[in-house]
């Protein structure tokens, strides 16, 4: 879960902010401490250090001696926790990047996911509203393409209707609508990103790209053969999480607040995610079989390296996502960097090097 906040300038060059130490979380961190703010993390306790991506961050990483970037306890379902934090700190800009974010797992915590993922935004707003800084902070809600679920139209815009697939997607629904409410109601500057896939080398283990990538390292390292996915034929607008936390930032430096998609408006499969890794490593990836009996198989070896599992697959499955950025191409001057092949590339590569140096990674 992570929450970003920062916090209004002092009298020297910094401006404090706040966050956790999700991937998203650890690239705004950067991207600020960069642009000369102050970084406020929210982390939740843990009984084992869950700062992994986030540790180059500290003044001394050895100590976690902390410099720009400060980091306190709270959660997104502690009301009180919130109230005293951002009274404490008094931010002009919040990054609402907390939730459980993995949707098949949504399927099996579905109540704890509306509870941090749409009441916990609720809770924030509250919380601002509370320590009566809304006329004073902006306020960024992470958003996602999993609102279109079912989609509506192709490709998905702000204007296409919402048809949510999950209870991460429902939890999600409540978010973006009491944001708006809040806007509306209340006049606070707060705006949703509608983000979509966005993946990098710091994507959490068990997401498919991350895991694509980590099993076909351990293939190419001879440190595993096989391993399993669930639907090969999901498509999605895969982009990178760096260029995804620039437009988070840059929708909080408008006139008015709006909501934006963010979104490459480029669509991949997920089979075709795992034909690219294995081409990066030198393998060509045969198809033979269908459905739950489809394997890939190394055209150079014939040793078979994917195969399918049903238990991957969700209990309603989102087929499409293609994402339209117009609005934050023409109001932003956004445009997505990085492309789909040197995001696969990237990926590859970082999990060749981990599991290199650390096998059990």
């Amino acid at each position: 879960m992570a929450c970003l906040f920062c916090a209004a300038p002092p009298a020297w060059s910094l401006r404090p902010s706040f966050g956790l130490q999700l991937r998203d979380g650890s690239y705004l961190a950067e991207f600020l401490l960069e642009k000369g703010y102050e970084v406020h993390g929210i982390v939740r306790r843990s009984s084992s250090f869950n700062t992994g991506r986030i540790e180059h961050l500290y003044k001394n990483p050895q100590a976690h001696i902390e410099g720009n970037m400060k980091l306190h306890y709270g959660d997104l379902t502690d009301s009180t926790c919130l109230v005293k934090i951002i009274n404490e700190v008094k931010p002009t800009e919040i990054y609402n990047l907390g939730a459980q974010s993995h949707v098949k797992i949504s399927f099996d915590l579905a109540e704890y996911t509306a509870d941090v993922d749409g009441i916990g935004t609720l809770r924030l707003l509250d919380a601002i509203k509370t320590c009566g800084l809304i006329n004073s902070v902006k306020f960024y809600q992470a958003s996602t393409s999993e609102l279109f679920g079912k989609v509506q139209e192709i490709p998905q815009k702000e204007t296409t209707p919402f048809y949510p697939r999950s209870p991460y997607g429902a939890a999600k629904l409540y978010a973006y609508w009491i944001v708006v409410n809040f806007r509306e109601a209340y006049n606070l500057f707060a705006v949703n990103g509608i983000l979509f896939n966005h993946e990098s080398p710091r994507r959490g283990a068990n997401f498919v790209t991350r895991k694509i990538s980590r099993s076909v390292a351990k293939i190419h390292l001879g440190q595993l053969e096989c391993f399993s996915l669930g639907n090969l034929d999901a498509k999605r607008d895969w982009g990178h999480a760096m260029d995804y936390v620039e437009a988070m930032w840059l929708m909080l430096q408008t006139d008015e607040p709006e909501d934006f998609v963010i979104a490459t408006g480029e669509v991949h499969s997920v089979r075709e995610f795992v034909e690219k890794s294995f081409k990066h490593i030198g393998k060509t990836i045969v198809w033979e079989g269908k459905n739950e009996n489809e394997v890939g198989r190394c055209k150079e070896t014939g040793k078979i390296h994917v195969t399918v599992n049903l238990k991957y697959y969700r209990p309603t499955e989102v087929e499409f996502l293609q994402g339209d950025c117009t609005k934050a191409k023409q109001k932003l001057n956004w445009i997505p960097r990085v492309t789909f092949d040197d995001l696969v590339k990237e990926m590859v590569d970082a999990d060749v090097e981990l599991m290199r140096n650390n096998p059990n990674a």
